[in-house]
């Protein structure tokens, strides 16, 4: 049966089962191939190219830093396009498997300073100063699958599904599309060492979340953008587009969010709800500087999404309250009852950059900024 969705695509033109007679060669002993990955200057495409490596790398620390266009990645001048990509984390690559590995890495300008997109500068020296605290994260990444004419995949041409209310975690044909490529992306995730921890559908039909953690410190920041690049890469495999906007259909559907969980080691522990109540206090105090750092554009891509309606609060007021989705904090049932545990806060957009929200949560809550 032809798959109408990748006659639509250029990959269509590929006989894929071509590849795995090239991808089943034998690898040079000792060669490898090492994918760097860098966050662009819109804040949200990633960008990729692979070099060869005469060993196999444990550590990013073994790594050669290496360079690329800046000016075709919106973050440097023609005259002066030398940007420089520096690993400080790696993956094993679920794609070409065996030694080969994912570089996830930093990004800095000619100067050596950062570039603007580079978020992850910042958060480690936030998370480093926190790093008493022990602050554990988990993030809900929230996000839909288009064809690509860029409508939601499986969704009728000319008109709409049925309203919202069977898709939510269902099950069968006329509720659930391309449950192929979550699975795909759960076992990459799994293979890579991606700390991912479930899958479901959302609300929307074509809508899927997926959580990582829970990671300490910088660790999330770093294994959500390699789990978002792996979607991406498994997703282009369909001739499926995979987005990340917050609010990828306007009216009666939902958005998409990544709630993110927090806690330290003193919520965990004992009446740790006494510090989760401190930490909500704090948050409601800094309102404002959260939101502007819960999507790429300062809270302009949140003000589609965080309406009030479709299990969000409103943009403009701060809300806390056990197991209500419809508030800026959440606490959970299960943490209420035993007083200890984490804090859920939900107005991050699907489109965050991980490393901006969990420094402004550290900041906040842990060192008082």
């Amino acid at each position: 049966m032809p798959n109408h969705v990748l006659e639509s695509s250029p990959n269509a033109a590929l006989n894929k089962s071509i590849i795995n007679r090239f991808m089943d060669l034998p690898m040079p002993d000792g060669k490898c191939q090492a994918m760097y990955i860098w966050i662009d200057g819109t804040g949200e495409n990633l960008r990729a190219k692979t070099r060869t490596l005469d060993f196999v790398p444990q550590k990013p620390e073994e790594l050669p830093v290496w360079n690329y266009d800046g000016s075709s990645t919106y973050q440097a001048e023609g005259a002066n396009s030398d940007t420089y990509l520096h690993p400080v984390a790696i993956y094993r690559d679920p794609f070409r498997r065996g030694n080969n590995k994912l570089v996830l890495c930093e990004t800095f300008k000619y100067n050596n300073k950062p570039t603007e997109t580079n978020k992850r500068n910042m958060c480690k020296k936030a998370m480093d100063s926190a790093a008493d605290a022990i602050p554990w994260f988990g993030i809900e990444q929230e996000y839909t699958l288009l064809d690509m004419d860029l409508r939601p995949f499986g969704w009728p041409k000319n008109g709409f599904p049925g309203p919202q209310g069977p898709y939510y975690c269902g099950v069968g044909a006329n509720k659930v599309y391309a449950r192929d490529i979550v699975e795909a992306h759960y076992r990459a995730c799994l293979y890579a060492g991606i700390n991912i921890s479930g899958s479901n559908a959302e609300v929307m039909p074509s809508q899927w979340e997926y959580q990582v953690g829970p990671c300490e410190g910088i660790d999330i920041g770093d294994q959500l953008w390699v789990s978002r690049f792996l979607l991406h890469r498994v997703a282009e495999e369909f001739g499926v587009v995979a987005t990340l906007d917050p609010k990828p259909m306007p009216g009666d559907w939902n958005g998409a969010g990544a709630h993110t969980n927090f806690s330290t080691k003193a919520m965990r522990e004992d009446n740790g709800i006494i510090e989760i109540e401190k930490a909500i206090d704090k948050l409601s105090r800094n309102h404002l500087r959260h939101i502007q750092a819960y999507d790429p554009n300062q809270g302009k891509d949140n003000e589609r999404r965080l309406t009030g309606k479709h299990e969000t609060s409103s943009i403009h007021d701060f809300s806390a309250g056990v197991a209500n989705r419809g508030a800026s904090i959440r606490i959970p049932r299960g943490v209420a009852e035993d007083k200890k545990g984490y804090l859920e806060d939900r107005r991050p957009s699907s489109n965050c950059d991980p490393y901006s929200v969990t420094e402004a949560i550290v900041r906040t809550c842990i060192l008082d900024e």
